[in-house]
């Protein structure tokens, strides 16, 4: 590589004073909390979920297969650079990579609460907590992203300056908002403000409430569909018009992998050209695949058939990532394995994918 390599997608475990230490004090009693559980170890409580959060696999990189489980794991047993910027930057030096964007943990799982309030408050409370994580580490090693309940547009476009004045690079987005969908011309002025603000808006896997949704056959099966809520997402950016009335937008579609996007983009260009006047699709200025290729930004880890067809996307709208700490994390072999991803790529491709596109989406300062 001729320039340093940034990870578009890395995460934090929530550490136990991470809502109650941060939260406003009239949620302070209900705040989601560290207890232990005796299936999972040590787990994340949260008012208004039935099922707890555990740690176990929320910073389990490293790790051989046969060595993942999902509980059985105390708070003190992860390793500290999970939680604690300090400790962050030597893990980070050990798998090859010069910086990250944050993304939450338990807060994943937080997008898909009932109560919005209560999101609100958590989502305020991670955003005060992850500026001491960042604090802690050296300039420029880690960018945060701010979580945006979206409670109302007006205060959605305060949501997104607060994370502006904190110094977030993005900002995080729940995959359902509480009102209309995210097509509706009602959040126009959310979409302009982003625009204004520089700030791009991710959709992150496992936030949208279709995630929660019974998986048929076998446990695993459901790995292979993490991916389609937020290509439910990018549809209806598409569709909806969005793009088009806010060309500048960025929006980043985050560890849902990008091998599949070249025939994503073909049946989205299909279905338009055949079925948009019996299916009532919006007229648009340009193809469907037009917008999705210049307006949408992918993060992937391992998905080496995002490298060998990226003349089939936009190669200068991919994105690589880690995704440390988290169990699917390459870390700490990234470096191997980019080499052999990546060895038919010019070097131009590589800055692209390893650092040009996440320094220019984000506007880093590296």
């Amino acid at each position: 590589m001729s320039k340093p390599i940034i990870s578009a997608d890395s995460h934090i475990s929530e550490p136990p004073n991470c809502y109650i230490d941060f939260i406003d004090p009239a949620f302070k009693d209900r705040a989601p909390r560290v207890e232990n559980h005796e299936r999972y170890g040590d787990v994340f409580i949260v008012d208004g979920l039935k099922q707890p959060v555990p740690m176990a696999l929320s910073a389990a990189a490293g790790k051989a297969p046969e060595e993942l489980k999902p509980g059985g794991i105390k708070f003190e047993d992860l390793p500290k650079s999970a939680w604690n910027g300090a400790y962050r930057v030597a893990d980070q030096d050990r798998d090859g990579v010069s910086a990250e964007i944050i993304y939450p943990t338990a807060g994943m799982l937080l997008c898909n609460h009932p109560d919005t309030d209560y999101q609100v408050a958590c989502f305020n409370a991670y955003n005060r907590w992850l500026e001491t994580f960042i604090g802690d580490a050296p300039e420029n090693r880690l960018f945060g992203l701010g979580q945006v309940a979206l409670r109302s547009v007006d205060e959605g476009i305060k949501e997104l300056e607060d994370a502006k004045k904190r110094g977030y690079v993005g900002v995080m987005m729940t995959g359902n908002p509480p009102e209309a969908d995210y097509d509706d011309p009602m959040y126009d002025a959310l979409w302009e403000a982003a625009v204004d603000l520089e700030l791009p808006l991710s959709f992150h896997i496992l936030t949208s409430k279709a995630d929660s949704l019974k998986q048929r056959g076998p446990k695993i099966n459901g790995f292979l569909g993490i991916m389609r809520s937020c290509q439910d997402i990018m549809g209806t950016f598409v569709f909806g018009g969005v793009f088009e009335r806010h060309p500048k937008l960025k929006v980043v579609c985050a560890e849902a992998d990008a091998g599949w996007v070249p025939h994503f983009v073909a049946r989205m260009d299909h279905a338009y050209n055949r079925h948009r006047f019996w299916m009532k699709a919006p007229p648009l200025e340009k193809m469907p695949s037009e917008y999705f290729l210049n307006n949408i930004y992918l993060t992937f880890q391992d998905d080496w058939t995002a490298f060998k067809y990226r003349d089939d996307m936009n190669p200068q709208r991919l994105m690589w990532a880690n995704d440390f700490p988290h169990s699917d994390s390459t870390w700490p072999w990234s470096q191997q394995m980019l080499a052999e991803h990546t060895q038919d790529l010019s070097q131009k491709e590589k800055d692209w994918i390893l650092h040009d596109n996440v320094a220019e989406c984000y506007n880093l300062p590296i």
